[in-house]
């Protein structure tokens, strides 16, 4: 039977593994994202081994295949991105239009400073081969991103504003849909720069106030859109 000491010494090595695993696992996304500012949706699992000093199979260790590094590389910028937009969402002093103008251009600020990575979660590379033979699916990937992101503003809309009739139901729909207009009109707009992206977001928020500017916030005493 092992001593408690025994025990202990166990678990703080496993606890020492862990933590040496997941900063190893964060350079290695770090390197990533330095290969995908550069290559974009052209960024190889290749090339990320060499900028991380590695080989490909040890890649392959950490995340399985360019599926598991897409997604460990899409949970990172998701995360920040959602952060940014509670942010702006949280802003003191400010009307729920300005809040809802702010996260917008708080998404597209986003995706225009940092192009190339949107383009990685986004577009596959145009040489890339078909899902069919060995290719990366990326559409497959990029989904549950989106879906993430619809049913996170929901809850945010769930909790400031009552949306009447329809309660949650209503939330989820406004929510994947203020979504679903954020990456189209985006998308768009960062491949073709039609306009000033201060004027794209003014027509967003425009296009959105409708019902937003209607709706009653929740009690006095919760948090207010």
């Amino acid at each position: 039977m092992e001593s408690t000491g025994t025990k202990g010494r166990a678990a703080r090595q496993r606890t020492a593994q862990q933590r040496t695993a997941a900063l190893r696992r964060r350079e290695l996304l770090e390197a990533a994202d330095r290969v995908v500012l550069r290559d974009g949706p052209g960024a190889s699992m290749n090339a990320i081994a060499a900028e991380a000093g590695i080989t490909k199979p040890i890649l392959y260790r950490h995340f399985g295949d360019k599926g598991g590094l897409y997604r460990a590389l899409a949970t990172r910028h998701t995360d920040a991105l959602l952060a940014a937009l509670r942010q702006a969402l949280d802003a003191p002093a400010a009307t729920r239009r300005e809040r809802v103008r702010r996260t917008l251009d708080t998404y597209l600020a986003a995706i225009e400073a940092r192009p190339q990575v949107y383009r990685f979660l986004m577009h596959p590379a145009e040489d890339a081969p078909t899902p069919e033979g060995t290719g990366f699916d990326i559409g497959r990937h990029s989904a549950p991103l989106l879906r993430r992101l619809g049913e996170e503003l929901a809850a945010v809309i769930a909790e400031r504003v009552d949306p009447g009739s329809g309660g949650t139901r209503r939330a989820r729909v406004w929510g994947h849909g203020i979504v679903g207009m954020m990456h189209a009109a985006g998308d768009w707009w960062l491949a073709e720069r039609p306009c000033a992206r201060e004027e794209l977001v003014e027509d967003l928020t425009e296009l959105l106030w409708g019902m937003l500017g209607e709706v009653p916030d929740r009690g006095e005493d919760g948090p207010r859109f």
